[in-house]
């Protein structure tokens, strides 16, 4: 609804004024309307397309976020800047991007078969800590190569060693801890900092394979677990991005009774486990110290029902843990190569997958570890 502030003949005369005198410094002295005053009327003119001589197309992929148009005294243009901005996808073509990948999906010729046996007293973990689909490293920059076909082949084979060396459990848990996406949009940029980003191909792309490695690793854990939970948490890299993967995965297995994609979107995720209670988090806004007392007041009932208790995080791509106040939290090894910040930076930490099994009395009894080389 247009502002009825603004009487149209009001704004063609801001227009016709500033072409003739130049600027609206100028016209607004020739006219002796005030500067403020003639130079909102000329800049909703401008927005409403009163000015034919504004250029209002963009290159294709950039809308217009501003003109500055610099007018002769006869009203002709001197000079234009158009400033434009990388259009952003929508959510719906965000929901179309992920909805073109899982048409081509091989997905499995029959449902997955439950196993044929499962020890019930055991539930196995599979944190997914900072896979960084889409990062781009080149060997003799940064010490490895990194792109994404590069990271899904590798996120794929460490996940099936592990599958292969974990014991059937009645349940397997797939904990997404953030940073599964290197790029959260087409900026190329981390949402927080503003830090330029080392990004191999289109975020929509990204997101595609991305998305097809977490079905992957599901269908995986289907066939040696009788149900799996899945929850994708979002990192700094991936914020937004963690979402759509998240929405994604639950219309891909909403009619499968033996998966349940955790849909909420906070920054937290608790889960129960006889006696067992499990945090996680990405780990990039609240330090590890403070995890113990957020899990009580977050849990305060489970807090009291259980004996083990252990926090999971990523973030700072190295092997981390402490213990307060009886509870373990623990960082793990990013699967990513490191980037060119990251090597000229010193970070030199090693890779790998890890999969912690628990008992739903006696806590954790074992886990597996897939280093990456």
């Amino acid at each position: 609804m247009a502002n009825p502030g603004f009487d149209p003949k009001d704004l063609s005369e801001a227009v016709e004024l500033v072409k003739r005198w130049g600027t609206v410094a100028e016209a607004s002295r020739q006219s002796g309307i005030p500067d403020p005053t003639l130079r909102r009327r000329f800049n909703v003119a401008v927005r409403r397309g009163l000015d034919s001589d504004i250029i209002h197309e963009a290159p294709a992929g950039h809308s217009i976020k501003g003109v500055s148009t610099l007018y002769d005294g006869q009203g002709g243009v001197i000079q234009q800047w158009v400033k434009t901005r990388a259009d952003q996808p929508s959510i719906e073509e965000l929901a179309a991007t992920i909805k073109a990948a899982f048409d081509d999906y091989e997905s499995p010729a029959k449902p997955i078969a439950e196993p044929d046996f499962v020890d019930p007293e055991l539930a196995t973990l599979f944190p997914v800590s900072d896979a960084h689909f889409g990062l781009y490293a080149w060997a003799e920059e940064a010490g490895g190569d990194y792109d994404l076909k590069i990271a899904d082949e590798t996120n794929r084979a460490a996940f099936a060693r592990l599958m292969a060396a974990s014991p059937s459990c009645e349940e397997a848990v797939i904990i997404g801890l953030g940073d599964l996406l290197h790029a959260d949009n087409t900026e190329n940029r981390t949402a927080r900092s503003g830090n330029a980003l080392d990004v191999d191909t289109r975020h929509a792309k990204v997101l595609q394979v991305a998305a097809l490695y977490m079905v992957h690793a599901v269908d995986l854990a289907l066939t040696k677990h009788r149900h799996v939970t899945v929850r994708n948490l979002p990192g700094n890299h991936d914020l937004q991005s963690a979402f759509t993967v998240t929405m994604a995965l639950w219309a891909w297995f909403r009619n499968e009774p033996r998966v349940t994609v955790d849909v909420d979107p906070g920054y937290f995720w608790w889960w129960r486990w006889g006696l067992n209670l499990v945090g996680a988090t990405h780990g990039d806004m609240a330090k590890m110290a403070q995890l113990p007392l957020i899990m009580a007041a977050s849990r305060a009932e489970d807090w009291g029902a259980t004996k083990h208790r252990l926090v999971l995080t990523g973030h700072i791509h190295h092997k981390s843990a402490i213990e307060t106040g009886g509870v373990i939290v623990e960082s793990f090894q990013s699967t990513a190569a490191r980037d060119a910040w990251h090597s000229a930076s010193g970070f030199r930490s090693g890779r790998s997958m890890t999969a912690i099994t628990l008992h739903n009395l006696a806590g954790e009894i074992s886990r597996q570890k897939v280093n990456i080389v």
